[in-house]
C-alpha cells in the first residue's frame, strides 16, 4: 500500500521544483547577456566587411582578383587607396586637381549644391578642433519641467543669431531608439546645461531608451547640489514673456553652467532697444 503524499512533502517538491526551474531560467538569461553582444557585434561586422569586400572587389579587374577570396582584402584595399589618395591631394599637383575639380562642379546648377552641403557637412564631422558633438546638454523639451538629452553641434550664427536677442547654441536633439534622426534647436546658452558623460555614452543611452544609464562621475558633494529645480521652484515666466528664476528666502536662483565650446568669433553684444525693428 502506497503512503499518502501529506501536504508538506507535496508543498516541499514543488518548492524545489520551482528552484530548479528559477535556475535555469537565469541560466539561461545569463547566457544570453554573454552571448547576444559578441554575436550581434561579429555578425555587423562580419556583413559590413562582406559588403565592402564585394564592392570593391567587383570593381578590380578579373585578372588581378584571388583565385581564393581572402575576407577583409577588399576593406584592407579601401584603407590603402584612401590613404593614397589623401597623401596625393596633400600635394601641390593634389591640390590644384582637387580645386580645378570643384570649380567645375560649382557650375552645375544641381550639383553643386549636393556636393557643397556634404562636404561642408564631412569637414565638420572631421575636423579636429570641431566642436560638433563634443558635448552632451541637458534642455527643456518639449516644455518646463521635462527634460531631454540632447548634443551640441555648434555656435549658432548668421540670420538666426542676428533675429534673436540672447546667444543661441546650435543644439541637435535626437529621437529614441534612431538617433540619426531628431530635431535641430537654436537654444539660448544661460538654458542649457552641460552634462559631464561622454558623447558615446549619451549615444547609447538615447539608443536603450534609458536603459542604459552612465554612472554619474562628479564629486559627492557635487552632486548633492542639483542644477535644476521643478515645483515651486521652477522657474516663471514674467509678464514681459522672459523666464526668471524664482526667488527663495536665503536661497539664491540657479544658473546653468556656460557652454565650454570654442567659437570662432568673439561673443555678440547684447541688442540694445534702439536696435528693435
Amino acid at each position: 500500500m502506497n503512503a499518502a503524499h501529506t501536504p508538506d512533502s507535496t508543498k516541499g517538491g514543488s518548492t524545489l521544483h520551482m528552484t530548479f526551474a528559477a535556475r535555469l531560467r537565469a541560466y539561461f538569461f545569463a547566457g544570453v547577456l554573454v552571448t547576444a553582444p559578441i554575436g550581434i557585434t561579429f555578425f555587423v561586422a562580419w556583413t559590413f566587411i562582406e559588403v565592402v569586400d564585394g564592392w570593391v572587389m567587383n570593381m578590380v579587374p578579373a585578372a588581378y582578383r584571388l583565385d581564393l577570396p581572402i575576407p577583409g582584402a577588399g576593406l584592407l584595399l579601401l584603407v590603402v587607396i584612401l590613404i593614397t589618395i589623401g597623401a596625393f591631394a596633400a600635394g601641390f599637383l593634389g591640390r590644384l586637381l582637387v580645386r580645378t575639380g570643384e570649380s567645375l562642379l560649382q557650375r552645375v546648377p544641381v550639383v553643386r549644391n549636393i556636393y557643397g552641403a556634404l562636404k561642408q557637412i564631412i569637414e565638420t564631422i572631421l575636423a579636429q578642433q570641431s566642436s560638433a558633438f563634443r558635448q552632451v546638454v541637458l534642455v527643456e523639451y518639449p516644455r518646463r519641467n521635462i527634460w531631454a538629452i540632447a548634443f551640441i553641434t555648434g555656435v549658432t550664427e548668421g540670420e538666426v543669431q542676428n533675429l534673436t536677442e540672447s546667444e543661441t547654441v546650435n543644439v541637435f536633439l535626437p529621437t529614441t531608439p534612431n538617433p540619426t534622426s531628431g530635431f535641430l534647436l537654436f537654444v539660448p546658452r544661460e538654458d542649457l546645461i552641460v552634462m559631464d558623460m561622454t558623447v558615446e555614452e549619451g549615444i547609447k543611452m538615447v539608443i536603450s531608451g534609458g536603459i542604459v544609464t552612465p554612472p554619474d562621475r562628479r564629486a559627492e558633494e557635487v552632486r548633492k547640489m542639483p542644477l535644476v529645480t521643478a515645483g515651486a521652484d521652477a522657474p516663471e515666466v514674467s509678464k514681459r514673456g522672459k523666464v526668471t528664476p524664482k526667488a527663495q528666502k536665503g536661497v539664491a536662483p540657479i544658473r546653468s553652467p556656460l557652454i565650454r565650446i570654442e567659437e570662432s568669433e568673439p561673443p555678440r553684444p547684447a541688442r540694445t532697444d534702439t536696435e528693435e525693428v
